[in-house]
């Protein structure tokens, strides 16, 4: 991989490896949304989005040797494409990319012997930027300007200062799945409730113990795995399209 080709050695060095990466992979998910958009193409094999020193980005195929030479990014981001709203697919994109992010950085430290004190030193200079998920969902702003507001109130305290909620967090996703500390005769009247349920997938019965999602558009249930969906994307969905209603209103 291009980005493995350089190693940046003091803290200053890995820090500035994690700026160009992350301006790289945010020019994907913004300006170049488009074009980043046509090279997802759900029709081809596991592909992951790499961000390079130099602030370029590249959508590959995973390197080929085990392990690489450096940590990889999510794979399989074209897979969720069609599968959800695009906002929301790059919401999680950039999840993964941040997660990445990290890993990479502190694989460099790793590799270069860091102390304690140039992990926390990294860490610091890394936390005073915003997420690459903070920048595409907007919440980088808004979290600005609600800090500029509390500095100029005395009575606020510190902890008003970091912010709304994250989309994330009021997300809402359908499933008939209970938590797992419910009690048992809710989980038995949710079977009954769903038993007649059919995946609009396969066709088999609904079953409690399995992840499903319902189509916002047609209203038919589905198994995640039937739909390559699961419940930590699914926090990220907010109108979830099956792939036959995705295909119907398919991009022009």
């Amino acid at each position: 991989m291009e980005g493995g080709q350089y190693n940046p050695r003091t803290v200053e060095e890995v820090f500035r490896d994690f700026k160009g990466r992350r301006a790289g992979m945010i020019k994907a998910l913004t300006t170049d949304v488009e074009e980043f958009y046509q090279q997802c193409d759900p029709e081809k094999e596991n592909l992951c989005l790499y961000g390079f020193p130099n602030e370029q980005w590249e959508v590959n195929l995973p390197a080929e040797e085990v392990p690489p030479e450096l940590p990889e990014p999510a794979l399989g981001i074209n897979f969720a494409r069609d599968g959800m709203q695009e906002k929301d697919w790059l919401s999680l994109v950039a999840v993964h990319s941040d997660a990445w992010l990290l890993s990479v950085a502190f694989y460099f430290g790793a590799r270069f012997g860091f102390d304690k004190t140039d992990r926390k030193r990294l860490f610091s200079m890394i936390n005073d930027l915003p997420t690459i998920f903070e920048v595409v969902t907007g919440s980088a702003k808004k979290q600005s300007k609600e800090k500029s507001s509390v500095s100029n109130s005395s009575n606020k305290s510190k902890s008003s200062s970091k912010g709304g909620q994250r989309p994330s967090e009021s997300v809402k996703y359908s499933k008939p799945v209970q938590a797992k500390d419910e009690e048992e005769v809710v989980d038995g009247e949710d079977e009954e409730e769903h038993g007649d349920t059919l995946c609009g997938a396969c066709g088999e019965n609904y079953a409690a113990d399995e992840f499903w999602i319902c189509c916002d558009m047609c209203e038919k249930w589905f198994h995640g795995k039937c739909v390559k969906i699961t419940p930590a994307r699914a926090e990220h969905i907010k109108q979830y399209k099956c792939p036959s209603c995705s295909n119907k209103r398919a991009r022009p």
